[in-house]
């Protein structure tokens, strides 16, 4: 891929989070830089406990870091207090988990609707419908988490993430529960629709079949960035 002269739309800049242990303190990233141009599909791997989790989250801004910078669409997503990094996810930002994360109380419907609704839309419930069609869950809209396999959970909660326009789509290990099967139709799913909303990727997986899908796979280990292949 030709470089991009326009600034990327994820910057990472000497990243480091530390967490106390008893008397010490534990370095889970060292340091980490990284930039994401807009529409790139980039894979983050590496072996668990190597921090690629904790990568995710500080993208998210769902924690801070003890030092460096992560900015999101030219945002500088620390300099905002938490109430506004919750506006801004919400604006920019799509989640896939590998534990779907969806409301038990609410329906397929509802489960969709509901970050669409927190944005104000009037159009919540004609759009999530068409999102549920889309991710073939059409039939489907009234039934409750429990009443849907691993896959269609995951469907849905593909559905959510992309209901929103997102310009950023952030995937945890999003086949980690599921069966090989459901496993490669949500991924086929996940990258048609990325493709379709010119979506940026950036994806935690242990999965290297998974990953080489992707742009550009970065590679951690203890907390460093060891290889970026392209």
């Amino acid at each position: 891929m030709p470089p991009n002269s326009a600034a990327p739309i994820v910057r990472v800049s000497a990243l480091t989070k530390q967490v106390a242990t008893g008397d010490s303190e534990l370095t889970i990233l060292h340091g980490v830089s990284l930039d994401v141009r807009d529409g790139e599909a980039v894979a983050i791997v590496g072996a668990s406990g190597s921090g690629k989790s904790t990568l995710l989250g500080l993208l998210a801004g769902l924690d801070t870091p003890t030092a460096g910078r992560v900015q999101i669409d030219g945002h500088e997503m620390f300099a905002l207090d938490e109430d506004g990094r919750a506006e801004l996810r919400g604006r920019m930002v799509g989640f896939v988990f590998q534990s779907f994360q969806l409301l038990p109380a609410l329906d397929a419907l509802e489960n969709v609707m509901l970050p669409l609704e927190l944005a104000g839309r009037q159009d919540a419930a004609d759009s999530a419908r068409a999102m549920l069609a889309r991710v073939g869950l059409g039939e489907r809209l009234h039934h409750y988490p429990k009443h849907l396999s691993g896959g269609e959970q995951q469907r849905v909660a593909l559905a959510r993430a992309f209901v929103v326009r997102p310009k950023l789509l952030l995937a945890d290990e999003p086949t980690g529960s599921l069966d090989p099967a459901s496993g490669a139709g949500v991924i086929d799913l996940m990258f048609e629709l990325n493709q379709d909303f010119g979506t940026t990727l950036i994806l935690v997986t242990h999965d290297e079949t998974l990953a080489q899908r992707c742009a550009r796979i970065v590679r951690l280990a203890a907390g460093r960035i060891v290889t970026r292949d392209s």
